[in-house]
C-alpha cells in the first residue's frame, strides 16, 4: 500500500518510518522547514529507540505545496492548531477516493478532516505510543517494539475492506491496533487519558512514572476521569472502558509501558510552544458547558497551562531583552 505521513514529527515519523519498513511505499509531508531542511541534506530521519542504535533511515520529504503523490491512505499527525492551514496547503492533493488515518491529540480535527475526505473513508483513534523528536531530522522511538497500543473506529463505525487492510498493515508494525465501532467513544478515552497523564506531567515537569509513583496519583486520577465522565455520559457517549478501566490503563500505561516518557505537551511547553489544553482538558470543560456541568478541576488545569505558558514566554522574553542590553552595552 501507499502512504502519505501529513506532519513528519515525533508520531508522524513512528508511523511512517515503521509502515515503511513493514513493506509499504511512505512519504511524509511536513511545514516545519528546519525539519524538512535537515532531512533532504542527510538523506532521511536519524532513528533511535530508547536512545540507542541511532541509524539513518532514508525518506522521501516535501513541503506541502510541492507534493502531488496520490496515496491510498493519508495518516494525518499534527497538533490541533496547525491542522487547518496544512490541510488547505495540501488540499491539490487530495481526492474522494482516498482513505485518512488520523490518531491525533484532542478533539477538533475530525471536523477539519471532514471538510477534505468522505466520511466512510475517516479513520480515527488513539495511539498509546512513546515518542520523542529530538530535533529536526531525528527522532527517538521510546518502549520496547510492540509495546504500544492503540485503537480506532470508521466515523461511520461500518469497517469496510480497506479498514481491515489498514489494520493489517498497523499489526505488521506491531502497534497493536484495536478496531472498535464506537467512533466518539474510542476518541474520548484517549482524550481522558491524557487530561490526567500529560497534563498533571507538564504542569511538574516530571515522567510519567514520577507522576505514578506519586502516593496521591491514585486520587488525582479519579478526580480527573469522574469529570470527564460525567461530561461524556451527559453528551450520551458510550466509553470504551469503565472509570476504573480507565484509571488501570493511566497506571499501566504511566508505571509499565513508558515510565521515562515525557507526554507530547511537556515536550511542547519546554520549548515554548503552544500546548494542546484548549483541546484535551479545555474540549472537556466546553462539551460540559453544553449541558450546564461545571467540569472546575479541569477547568482548572486548562488555567494553570495557559499560566504556565505566560510565565514561560515573559522569562524568554526578559532574558532577550536582558541580552540585547548587554550586546548593545
Amino acid at each position: 500500500m501507499k502512504f502519505t505521513v501529513l506532519g513528519a514529527g515525533a508520531m508522524g515519523l513512528r508511523y511512517g518510518v515503521l509502515l515503511q519498513a513493514a513493506g509499504n511505499k511512505v512519504e511524509f509531508v511536513d511545514t516545519w522547514s528546519p525539519n524538512v531542511e535537515k532531512m533532504h541534506q542527510q538523506g532521511g530521519v536519524y532513528v533511535s529507540r530508547d536512545h540507542q542504535n541511532r541509524h539513518l533511515v532514508p525518506v522521501k520529504v516535501s513541503y506541502p505545496e510541492d507534493y502531488h503523490g496520490n496515496p491510498d491512505v493519508w495518516v494525518v499527525f499534527t497538533k490541533q492548531m496547525q491542522l487547518a492551514d496544512f490541510l488547505k496547503r495540501t488540499a491539490h492533493a487530495f481526492n474522494d477516493q482516498q482513505y485518512v488515518l488520523t490518531c491525533m491529540n484532542g478533539m477538533g480535527h475530525v471536523e477539519k478532516l471532514l471538510q477534505y475526505f468522505q466520511p466512510d473513508k475517516l479513520l480515527a483513534g488513539t495511539a498509546l505510543v512513546a515518542t520523542v523528536l529530538n530535533g529536526p531530522g531525528d527522532v527517538d522511538f521510546i518502549g520496547k517494539r510492540g509495546a504500544g497500543t492503540m485503537n480506532l473506529a470508521n466515523y461511520t463505525e461500518k469497517p469496510d475492506a480497506m479498514t481491515h487492510r489498514v489494520v493489517t498493515e498497523l499489526e505488521k508494525c506491531q502497534f497493536n491496533p484495536n478496531l472498535t465501532t464506537n467512533f466518539r467513544g474510542t476518541l474520548l478515552a484517549k482524550v481522558v487519558f491524557n487530561s490526567v497523564v500529560n497534563t498533571l506531567c507538564t504542569l511538574f515537569e516530571i515522567t510519567m512514572g514520577e507522576f505514578a509513583a506519586y502516593p496521591g496519583a491514585d486520587e488525582l486520577s479519579k478526580q480527573l476521569i469522574d469529570e470527564a465522565y460525567d461530561v461524556c455520559e451527559r453528551d450520551g457517549v458510550t466509553m470504551l472502558n469503565t472509570r476504573a478501566e480507565e484509571l488501570a490503563s493511566v497506571n499501566y500505561v504511566s508505571q509499565v509501558a513508558n515510565p521515562l516518557h515525557y507526554p507530547s505537551m511537556y515536550q511542547d511547553m519546554s520549548h515554548n510552544r503552544p500546548t494542546e489544553v484548549d483541546y484535551i482538558n479545555g474540549y472537556l470543560v466546553s462539551l460540559g458547558q453544553k449541558y450546564h456541568y461545571q467540569a472546575k478541576t479541569h477547568a482548572f488545569l486548562t488555567h494553570l497551562v495557559h499560566l504556565a505558558e505566560s510565565t514561560r514566554q515573559a522569562e524568554t522574553a526578559n532574558k532577550t531583552t536582558t541580552t540585547t542590553t548587554a550586546a548593545t552595552a
